[in-house]
């Protein structure tokens, strides 16, 4: 994928949660086109509208708080979580975000973000495999706080010693309630200036680029419309994985002492040290942002995956499952998947058995794969009627979109500003500034 140097976005300095922008746009800012209202097009429109640029986005749907009309992003798991290496920078660049945020009592309480214990579990010792030993080391390095590696957090969380596990590490990671965080995103972004335009896709925005330019009077698109870009960038490789997750009373009783942790399973623990495994629980229930699932993995990780997230004050996130190219959202609390991942969480902490039904018992979505991994590059086709494109993508981040979020929307910022210079536009805070070009 292409790189732009620059500075990864730091909070305060590129980004404020104050409703007013950090820069404000003048006459002459640019106007930026954003398709989509999910994580990735909202982080990407704050830093837009930061850096002093107009913003327009538009999207087929906004987030909600009706359970039936929840985004893919509102549905998430969200437990940040150290991805594979390539998209570490990334990864890092939004733990420091979010972490931010959460510092501030505040904006936790409207926000959602909340910086949380989460564990993770494995058969045998990390030291033993090659693969999960340099990630812990590079995780320790990464500056993630709170890390310590022992043994000891089995028994400290009260997992099950039949269940396998023998070794485990934690660290102090984001844990996102996602309903309330997209609401106060969309808010935020809405309250420093961004345009909210309701609009349906169904053709390539390449055919569009031109016609949506010229109506908005924008200098540059944005498409950050996860699944639709199977569509609207053409892209064969954009598959679903459908995901679900569990809803539980976490009221914190002696029947049920309260879940506080963000807990997870290395895959390989349900079937003993024997089993093996690569990735973790909520690697493949976040779904690796560099690899393609396939059905054997599908297989291979809900043989014994366990994902364990707080959510809010008094309900329990249980998961995880992981079925490639299944678009379906039928599942209900009886489908044999949906139990199937109920006993092994119970398996794994037997307290769960007593564990009571939210009202809202069961949450479903289509995390947004791509054969190659995440695309965050300009458009490489010639635009119609001569010319580069003016579109730049981001997508294809599987179930890691909040891990990922803040280091892609970044990399946008800078793509953007690419595609400006070379069109003649202005550039906030260039001192040359620019023309405008004619579309």
């Amino acid at each position: 994928m292409e790189k732009t140097p620059h500075l990864p976005l730091a909070m305060w300095r590129d980004l404020s949660p104050d409703p007013k922008p950090l820069n404000a746009p003048t006459a002459s800012s640019p106007r930026i086109l954003i398709v989509g209202a999910g994580i990735a097009g909202l982080t990407t429109a704050w830093a837009l509208l930061d850096k002093g640029y107009h913003v327009t986005i538009l999207s087929a749907a906004w987030p909600s708080t009706t359970p039936s009309k929840l985004l893919t992003s509102q549905i998430a798991g969200a437990l940040w979580e150290f991805p594979p290496a390539v998209c570490g920078p990334w990864a890092m660049t939004s733990y420091a975000i979010w972490a931010a945020l959460a510092d501030i009592p505040a904006i936790q309480r409207d926000s959602g973000v909340a910086m949380r214990p989460s564990a993770f579990f494995f058969p045998a010792p990390v030291a033993d495999d090659p693969v999960h030993a340099a990630k812990m080391r590079e995780i320790a390095q990464s500056g993630v706080r709170g890390f310590v590696h022992t043994p000891a957090l089995i028994q400290h969380f009260a997992v099950s010693p039949a269940y396998g596990a023998r070794d485990a590490y934690a660290l102090t990671a984001p844990v996102i309630n996602t309903t309330r965080a997209m609401r106060w995103l969309l808010f935020l972004v809405r309250a420093k200036g961004a345009c909210l335009v309701t609009e349906t896709f169904d053709a390539d925005l390449l055919g569009k680029e031109g016609e949506l330019l010229r109506r908005y009077a924008a200098a540059a698109l944005v498409n950050a419309a996860g699944l639709g870009s199977r569509v609207l960038a053409a892209d064969k490789g954009v598959y679903p994985v459908r995901g679900a997750l569990l809803r539980v009373r976490n009221p914190g009783t002696e029947e049920f002492p309260k879940v506080e942790a963000a807990l997870a399973v290395s895959v390989g623990v349900f079937r003993g040290a024997a089993g093996g495994g690569r990735g973790t629980a909520a690697a493949a229930a976040a779904g690796s942002a560099s690899a393609e699932l396939s059905a054997e993995t599908e297989a291979d990780t809900e043989a014994d995956m366990v994902f364990l997230v707080p959510r809010g004050k008094g309900i329990l996130l249980v998961g995880g499952l992981v079925q490639p190219r299944e678009e379906a959202l039928d599942l209900i609390v009886s489908s044999p998947a949906v139990v199937r991942m109920r006993e092994r969480a119970e398996a794994f902490l037997p307290a769960l058995r007593g564990a009571e039904l939210d009202t809202n018992p069961l949450v479903q979505g289509l995390r947004p794969f791509r054969e190659g991994g995440v695309r965050v590059e300009r458009e490489g086709r010639e635009r119609v009627g001569g010319g580069r494109s003016r579109v730049v993508h981001s997508y294809g981040h599987g179930g890691s979109g909040w891990t990922l979020s803040w280091g892609c929307a970044g990399e946008v910022v800078g793509l953007v500003e690419e595609v400006l210079r070379e069109a003649g536009e202005v550039v906030v805070g260039d001192r040359d500034g620019g023309w405008r070009a004619k579309l």
